[in-house]
């Protein structure tokens, strides 16, 4: 996530971008510099509001992955999720993440619009900059909500959502990505050990899914989930029709996700719309022929998650691996995903409901590291990836990066949960939970006088 690319996919700082533009130079003089200016802010914005519409892909891939009787329960926490979590990314979030460091593990500077101005470029910059910021923070907050889906209360949920787009995102945020703003006086301690997540297969998917595991792991299994000696039951979803709706807009806002990254309106955007693209194409095949091959048909379900894990591993490398290379990402994530569904399911025993630890946590990480394998020289500097001759110079920081964020998005996920069950309690009763959320936490049904769903 950048203003500018360089020849390697490094990233100038907006602030020095914008700094430019008090003394301009003979390349680029007075209009020509603010047109392209310009083009960088309406390329922001337009990337913002492609990632700001996947909030209504995840609504739609959850609540049709899970049963009827909660389907508004799923609605109305990604409609917290964003605007809640926006809010609190705005008072707090931000100025963590990106204010000045200290130590390399957090941002210190406060950070207001109320002193922002309204027609200068400088300030125009900074609310397009702090929106693109604030989509990526709520997506990393709604990744929580379809691995807890069907037992979790409402009331516990924001306490969560609080402390993930206030706390838990930013600092790991900061880490890898702290210079975007305010450049070195930014940079966090991951960004000094050559650390490369283009635009958040670790920082935004695997942080929401590791935070998603502590979750699933504290509320226990939806009831009837397992059988009394421990068989897992399969719990299908009541609408896949929405759920592969919500992939496919999901894949669509990703061309925001990824190439609006960049912030800056470049040649760079083409590349990596190419390598999301096949890298989910990738995925999609990898999972319907796995599926196909473990269970004797090509399952839907599966499939759809394979798309998702195809656009999660890319997101890592997107800028600065080959297309040829984001297929092999992609297919890989596509098996993956597969197989980590179903040994959390039937080995682990915890109940995701919707795939979110295996899409996210998994494949983000294999995103992640395949950052390190693959990364053409070409684009980052001469410096390849470890098949390109590079041995573990980039393939070490990656490693190190996926660890720490495990353990500090599973770890602060764990204390955020047991913080919410302490002040309103995160699980439903019994009775509650097989009358279905829709009408124990919000009074109503979602299908109302259709009764299409059970208590089963």
């Amino acid at each position: 996530m950048t203003t500018k690319l360089s020849l390697a996919g490094r990233k100038i700082p907006a602030l020095v971008t914008l700094l430019l533009l008090a003394a301009p130079t003979a390349a680029f003089a007075g209009e020509e510099f603010m047109t392209q200016t310009h083009a960088n802010i309406l390329w922001t914005l337009l990337a913002a509001i492609l990632v700001m519409f996947m909030q209504a892909g995840f609504a739609c891939v959850e609540a049709g992955f899970t049963r009827a009787k909660s389907a508004g329960n799923i609605l109305m926490k990604n409609f917290l999720d964003f605007a809640l979590g926006s809010i609190i990314f705005y008072l707090f979030g931000f100025g963590l993440m990106f204010g000045l460091d200290a130590g390399g593990f957090v941002g210190t500077s406060g950070f207001s619009l109320a002193g922002v101005g309204l027609t200068d470029p400088d300030s125009q910059w900074t609310l397009t900059f702090w929106f693109f910021q604030s989509v990526f923070a709520a997506t990393a907050a709604t990744i929580v909500s379809g691995g807890i889906a069907e037992r979790t209360k409402f009331s516990g949920y924001i306490i969560v959502t609080c402390i993930v787009t206030g706390l838990i995102y930013p600092i790991s945020g900061h880490w890898a990505w702290g210079s975007l703003w305010l450049g070195d006086s930014g940079a966090g301690w991951l960004e000094g050990l050559g650390f490369m997540d283009f635009a958040g297969s670790t920082v935004v998917h695997s942080v929401g899914g590791w935070v998603a595991l502590a979750g699933a792991m504290m509320l226990g299994p939806r009831i009837g989930k397992y059988t009394a000696d421990g068989k897992a039951k399969a719990i299908p979803g009541h609408n896949i029709p929405l759920a592969s709706l919500g992939v496919f807009i999901l894949w669509f806002g990703w061309f925001g996700f990824n190439p609006g990254s960049t912030t800056t309106a470049d040649g760079s955007i083409g590349l990596i719309a190419v390598t999301t693209s096949l890298s989910a194409c990738g995925g999609t095949a990898a999972a319907m022929f796995t599926s196909w091959f473990k269970y004797g048909k090509p399952d839907i379900s599966m499939t759809c998650n394979g798309a998702l894990a195809g656009l999660v591993g890319i997101t890592a490398g997107c800028a600065t691996v080959t297309p040829s290379a984001s297929i092999i990402i992609g297919i890989i994530a596509g098996i993956l995903v597969v197989l980590s569904i179903e040994f959390i399911d039937k080995i682990l025993k915890i109940d995701d409901p919707v795939g979110a630890v295996s899409v996210h946590g998994i494949c983000g990480a294999w995103g992640t590291l395949a950052c390190g394998l693959f990364t053409a020289p070409a684009l980052n500097d001469g410096a390849g990836g470890l098949f390109y001759g590079g041995g573990f110079s980039l393939v070490t920081p990656q490693l190190i990066g996926i660890a720490v964020c495990f353990v500090w998005a599973f770890g602060a996920g764990l204390i955020a949960f047991s913080i919410a069950k302490a002040i309103l309690g995160i699980r439903v009763t019994a009775e509650e939970e097989m009358k279905g959320l829709d009408i124990a936490e919000h009074g109503m049904e979602s299908y109302n006088g259709f009764q299409i769903f059970s208590n089963e």
